[in-house]
This record gives C-alpha cells, structure tokens and sequence, in this order.
C-alpha cells in the first residue's frame, strides 16, 4: 500500500522526491522488518492476555524427563501474532501484484490455517494429542504443495518464463531456459542436474520436509524461532542478490527477475521473529504454537523452491534438518524397523534434555550452532 502512494501519488509531485526511497528493496525491508517487530511488541501483551482469557492454554505431553505443569496453562496459538504482523508488513511495504510475493502469502495463509486448526483442536479438548492426526496435516500440506509446484512449473510464477528469458538475454545473461528443473547446491557455481518434470514431486518433497522440520523444532521456550529468524535473514539477502541484476552478475548467480521483493517479506519475518522472542524467551510467556511453526516452515519452503536454493536449507536451516531427521529416525528406522527406539527421546532436543541438561543451555547451544551455519551459509556467497 505504501509502496503504491509513495510512486505513483506522492513521488510525481514537487517537494515529495524523497517517497523515491519506497523504490529501493532495501529501504522497505528495513521499514518491514521495524513494522513487524514493533507491532508484535505492541500488541503482544494485548494478545496473551486475550488468549488467556479465552482458554487458548497448551497442554503437554508428560514425557517423564521434565515437568510439565511448568508450561501448563501458557498461551499457545502465539503464530497468529507473527502471521498477522508479517502479513500487514508484507501489505504496508512490498508490490502485492508481484507473483512471487503471492504465492509467499497464499503459503503463510494456508499452512498457518493447518497450523491453527490443529491447535484449536488441541485446546477445545485440552489435550495436546488431539489435533490433526498426521495424516491429515500431511494431507492438506501435500495439497498445496502440488498446486503451488504445477502453476510453478507452467510458468504462471516462474522465475523464468519466455518473457524472463528474453529480458535475461537481452541483458547478457546466460541461463538455460528449462532452469527451473535444475538442482543448485551450495558452494558450486552451476546447476548440477536437470530433474525435468521429476522435479514436480522433488518439490512437494521439499516443501513437506521442511514446513514439518520446523515444526518439530517447536519444543522449547525460542528454540525454534531464533534458528528461523537466521534462516529467513539468510534468504532474504540470498534474494536480495539474485533478485538485482548487477548484484547477481558480479557473485554469479542466476538473475531472478521480480525475486527481490521476497528480501522485504524475510525482513518481516526476522523482524517479527525477534519480536516474538520478547514473549517467547524462557520462561515464555506464549508459544507459537502449530500456528507459527507450520506458517514460517511454509514460507521457507516456498521460497527456497522459488529461489532455486533448495540444499541451501540443508545448511542454514540445519537445525531444523536435525530435529526432523531425528524424527524420522526414531519413528521410521528405531521404532518401525528395529523394534526399539535409537534415541531416548525424539525430537532430538528432547534427548539432550533426558541427560538433564537444562532446558536454557539446550537452547542457547542450538542458537549458536545456528549462528554457525548461518555464517557458513553466507559465505556461500563468495566461496563457489
């Protein structure tokens, strides 16, 4: 909205030249960024007290290794506000007729809606075991996970349709035209292997992946949305670079026409990350709930498909890689191959705590594990 009075109502008239600056992708990712985190530092004492009030509790699982009338009674369904707060900076300060600042929104709307509703569930019966069964969430995460990658690979968000292509050419850049099928991977220069239309189910692969690896990190007071906030600044400078012809050419990345504008939706997501980590911090006040997880695993989901930077969440989203592997191997391999459980408990950070390490350095130690491979992941950057 902003965006659209600065440039085309104020910026033509004399004594407003300095609305240009809603041009620059920079200038709005720090002004989304400032917006969503002071919105949920407003707001937020306002929406725990609300969610207290109306019941909105979360109730643990009694995993015998830690005590849980501790967290009992808390506020949960704490996603609402990152949702609500990123989604109005997304509208005050990036280009809503931009296809890929849709398909972000329709990604954050949906998941978190999934998110919401296995949470409502949750308190209605008071019991953290009766949200969504998990073939469900699976389900209705697999649904638009299809939609999303047919549309985007029939060029209605494509980040290289004919009309893409033309433009990259007449601009110098060399980039086959059936890029969107191909693998990137970190440290590595060039596209290594062209899927073709197997790259359809790849994708739907990823997004389940990923939107359920954050949701796992979901456990502990900040643990999952500092590792989030990282990830999300991450890709929005990755988007910053591919989305700027100049920028792009000179570190040798593939331009991205129109992907700039993603940089000003991470900015909010970092921003309202932070934010939410006010309330969040030990002892947290609220918990994000299924409503967050699955809304920012979502967005980054979609945005490293988008960005053609899939394995580059292996890295800067590493922790969330470990938690839901950690997963998987418990239930998959331990459990359902082997009889018995390969871990004590599952997610992983629930082991560390089965060694009675305090909850606090559990988190604080994933935060600077995370710090690493963000560094690791930016120096990407240069070193391909």
């Amino acid at each position: 909205m902003i965006y659209y009075l600065c440039k085309y109502v104020l910026e033509p008239v004399r004594g407003f030249d300095w609305t240009r600056l809603a041009s620059y992708i920079s200038f709005r990712s720090i002004l989304a960024a400032m917006t969503a985190f002071l919105l949920i530092l407003l707001l937020g004492n306002r929406m725990i007290r609300y969610l207290y009030l109306h019941g909105a509790k979360d109730t643990l699982h009694d995993y015998g290794f830690m005590d849980p009338e501790s967290k009992r009674g808390t506020p949960t369904m704490g996603g609402t506000l990152i949702v609500g707060a990123v989604l109005l900076a997304i509208f005050l300060w990036s280009d809503p007729a931009n296809p890929f600042v849709q398909w972000v929104v329709a990604a954050m709307i949906w998941f978190g809606g999934i998110g919401f509703y296995d949470d409502y569930l949750k308190v209605k019966h008071k019991d953290s075991q009766m949200g969504l069964s998990q073939v469900t969430k699976l389900g209705l995460q697999t649904v638009f996970a299809i939609v999303f990658m047919i549309f985007y690979l029939n060029d209605y968000t494509s980040p290289l349709s004919a009309e893409r292509i033309r433009l990259l050419q007449d601009a110098g850049a060399v980039t086959p035209e059936n890029y969107k099928f191909f693998l990137q991977v970190p440290f590595y220069k060039f596209p290594v292997l062209d899927l073709s239309w197997f790259y359809l189910p790849f994708g739907v692969f990823v997004i389940l992946a990923i939107s359920n690896s954050v949701n796992f990190a979901d456990g502990l007071d900040g643990l999952a949305i500092v590792p989030a906030s990282l990830t999300a600044g991450v890709y929005g400078l990755f988007s910053y670079i591919i989305g700027n012809s100049i920028y792009s050419k000179t570190l040798l990345f593939t331009h991205i026409i129109g992907s700039g504008e993603l940089s000003i939706i991470l900015a909010a997501l970092v921003g309202a990350g932070m934010g939410f980590l006010w309330f969040n911090a030990f002892p947290a006040q609220v918990f994000m709930g299924d409503t967050g997880s699955m809304a920012l695993g979502g967005v980054l989901a979609v945005v490293s498909i988008m960005l053609k930077h899939e394995f580059l969440f292996l890295l800067a989203g590493g922790i969330f890689v470990a938690e839901g592997a950690s997963v998987l191997i418990q239930e998959k391999i331990g459990i359902g191959l082997l009889g018995r459980r390969i871990f004590h408990r599952a997610p992983i950070h629930h082991n560390y705590q089965h060694f009675g390490i305090a909850e606090t350095k559990v988190v604080v130690r994933f935060w600077i594990v995370g710090i690493i491979l963000m560094l690791l992941s930016l120096a990407t950057i240069k070193i391909r």
